[in-house]
């Protein structure tokens, strides 16, 4: 057993999880460079690169960082030292970043047949020049702050992920020294790009642009020798230590804050820079040459968002795809008592959110409903959920919030959050010292003569209207007594001082999640026989987990076959000779973000499915209280196995992961199935189809003369 061990623990079996997840972005920005991609949609994905690589700097490679910095040499599982994972990062990088400035031009150079033009500085029409000079003067200049940073002491702090111009000015007849630079931060609410005249069409111009142009405006009388744009991406990677702060709301801020004076991890500049603007920003930044990046084309693509959902160019979007009535509730006339006869699935964005949140507003506004208990990670800005949860408690019933003030780059949001229901006079806590809480979980206690009833929610995703638009995610509704008793513990685990003796359905503890999923990859392992093999079949978006990547090796070598669909980083090395033969890893990266944890085990035929709001990851499943839970309806569990198969046999918009760890396009076999359009396609014929079902009784009227 000890020589398996070792064995499977070899660097030669793990993919380093950084440039993983660099391989990700790449399916990502190959969406976005795809000839078989509306150009509008192209936009989108090239922009979500640039908003990827901005939360990758901000957190692993500022902690691949700062571990270089303090002498760190402890090798990855795949045996990279962080020096090593940071030359390979900035390599891969660098490369990336090229390959979507050039796509990018393409796609604009495509949009200009199209009827939208956005014209570089060069090619402004003197119309359109003197246009830009005027608006900068009415409606630029007076928001602008020039900084004259060489002279100022302290320096001012320029924010992380805003533009800003760099000048060089010439200073008057005589002054020492001769130059002097100049840094003009670009405002945040100015829209990024400006329509300007033009014959035909939508003609724009970028903001940054107008602003280097016009420079010599905030400067009369002094020559402009030079400009560049430039943007900084701070160090984002601070660990908000709970076990001891008196005052949680207050140290998530002070986090916050702390974000902004940061070191500068990256520096994206316009390509050719002045030498004496890199060399000035180097140095004052403190950023090696690696951490560099000169860009040809926009800094900050993620702004293409705004060109992307500009209306006027349907034709190039995709075709829209309205949720769908949930098959489980189409004939569903009161939640409750439909709760009482089955369990219910939601698979969104195909299928409707609404039902979620009208079942926290049926539940705020029912006389019967005594208590309503909610998990909430991160939810949108103007959340119908939260607004549910302030009528309750307003109509007086018994609310309690867990706002996860923790969840990274949502702190704010969720510090708002929770000083609204605390106002609404619901009870709010913030979780566990020392733990996230990452569990999506619904609690509703209803009175129903002769007794107390519970309903539960619980998903692979946020209770977030918004994004449940754009995001793969299942939920179930039940009243099964043995998960309503497990939820009920759930919240009192994270309210009061109990502790968790023992679950009948549910999986909560950290520790025991992971041990829960060894568990039944090796009980695949022991059913599996050579007449009838075991299959696993999994759908998560990362895999990290050391144990978790050797319990699959270990199913493998036994002829367990597993088939794993995994949307992001992938640390398991598929395909290897004596340890990986039998995995199967795809990915797939279309127009709705994989965001679903299914789990599927044969089971020697009897088939059990769960779902999850843990991914394989060492932080879920060492770190974080989440909840993994069974699918116990026949029916639900057929359906989400079929959903795994369609996963399985999409041959669109799949790729299938290597042994090099590069990922290549699952190539036609067969009838060409794209999973996603085939889920949408399945929820608009289930509507469609009970809506026919249903007998419609109308009045005859008199016919006419």
């Amino acid at each position: 057993m000890s020589t398996e061990k070792q064995e499977l623990s070899s660097p030669e079996l793990f993919i380093n999880r950084e440039l993983s997840w660099l391989e990700f972005n790449d399916r990502v920005m190959q969406e976005g460079l795809s000839e078989d991609v509306p150009l509008l949609e192209r936009l989108k994905f090239l922009a979500i690169v640039s908003s990827n690589l901005d939360e990758f700097f901000m957190i692993r490679v500022a902690g691949l960082t700062q571990q270089r910095s303090a002498g760190v040499r402890r090798r990855d599982p795949a045996g990279m030292t962080p020096t090593q994972q940071l030359a390979e990062i900035s390599r891969r990088s660098h490369r990336m970043v090229a390959e979507q400035t050039e796509g990018i031009r393409q796609v604009l150079a495509r949009l200009k047949k199209h009827g939208m033009h956005v014209i570089e500085p060069p090619l402004w029409s003197s119309e359109q020049a003197r246009f830009l000079r005027s608006h900068f003067s009415r409606e630029i200049q007076p928001v602008l702050t020039p900084l004259a940073i060489e002279a100022m002491d302290p320096a001012p702090l320029l924010p992380g992920l805003r533009l800003h111009v760099a000048a060089v000015i010439a200073s008057p007849d005589g002054e020492e020294p001769a130059q002097r630079i100049a840094v003009i931060p670009v405002p945040g609410q100015f829209t990024r790009f400006i329509a300007v005249p033009g014959e035909e069409g939508l003609h724009l111009a970028r903001v940054e642009d107008v602003i280097a142009d016009s420079v010599g405006r905030l400067y009369p009388g002094r020559e402009v020798l030079a400009t560049a744009v430039f943007r900084i991406t701070r160090d984002a990677d601070i660990a908000i230590q709970d076990d001891d702060a008196s005052d949680l709301l207050q140290t998530v801020e002070e986090a916050v804050l702390a974000r902004r004076r940061r070191s500068a991890i990256r520096l994206e500049i316009s390509a050719r820079p002045d030498a004496r603007i890199k060399q000035w920003l180097k140095q004052w930044l403190q950023v090696r040459s690696d951490d560099i990046y000169e860009i040809e084309g926009m800094l900050d693509a993620s702004a293409l968002m705004e060109l992307a959902t500009r209306s006027g160019f349907e034709a190039h979007k995709a075709p829209d795809w309205p949720p769908q009535p949930p098959r489980d509730l189409i004939d569903a006339e009161d939640l409750w008592q439909t709760l009482h006869e089955r369990d219910v699935l939601l698979f969104h964005p195909y299928e409707s959110f609404d039902p979620v949140v009208q079942m926290v507003r049926l539940a705020a506004e029912d006389p019967g409903v005594l208590a309503i208990k909610q998990t909430l990670y991160r939810t949108s800005g103007d959340s119908p959920i939260v607004r549910a949860l302030e009528l309750a408690a307003e109509n007086g019933k018994e609310v309690t919030v867990l706002v996860e003030l923790k969840a990274r780059f949502d702190e704010a949001r969720n510090v708002t959050w929770a000083r609204r229901l605390e106002d609404a006079g619901c009870h709010v806590i913030y979780g566990i010292a020392g733990f996230k809480t990452h569990a999506k979980a619904l609690l509703i206690v209803r009175r129903e003569s002769p007794r107390i009833r519970r309903y539960v929610h619980l998903a692979t995703g946020n209770y977030n209207d918004k994004t449940a638009r754009l995001y793969s995610d299942v939920g179930m509704m039940t009243c099964d007594r043995d998960i309503a008793a497990d939820v009920a513990a759930f919240f009192n685990l994270l309210t009061g001082y109990s502790e968790a003796v023992g679950w009948s359905k549910l999986t909560v503890e950290p520790g025991l999640l992971k041990q829960k999923f060894v568990d039944l990859i090796d009980r695949e392992i022991q059913v599996s026989t050579p007449e009838r093999p075991g299959l696993i079949m999994a759908k998560v978006n990362s895999l990290q987990d050391k144990d978790i990547c050797r319990a699959l090796y270990r199913a493998s070598q036994a002829g367990v076959k597993v088939m794993l669909n995994i949307r992001g980083i992938c640390c398991l090395r598929p395909g290897v000779e004596g340890a990986s033969e039998n995995i199967e890893v795809r990915s797939i990266i279309d127009r709705y973000l994989e965001h679903a944890r299914v789990f599927y085990f044969r089971n020697g035929g009897h088939d059990e499915v769960y779902l999850s709001s843990a991914d394989w990851m060492r932080r879920n499943l060492d770190n974080r209280l989440e909840i993994i839970f069974p699918v116990t309806s026949p029916n639900l569990r057929r359906r989400l196995i079929e959903i795994l198969n369609t996963y399985f046999a999409d041959n669109v918009k799949a790729r299938r992961l290597g042994a090099d760890g590069t990922y290549e396009r699952v190539t036609h076999k067969g009838p060409r199935v794209r999973a996603q359009e085939k889920f949408y396609k399945e929820a608009v014929e289930a509507a469609r189809a009970a809506e026919q079902s249903t007998i419609r009784f109308q009045p005859l009227t008199r016919p006419r003369d």
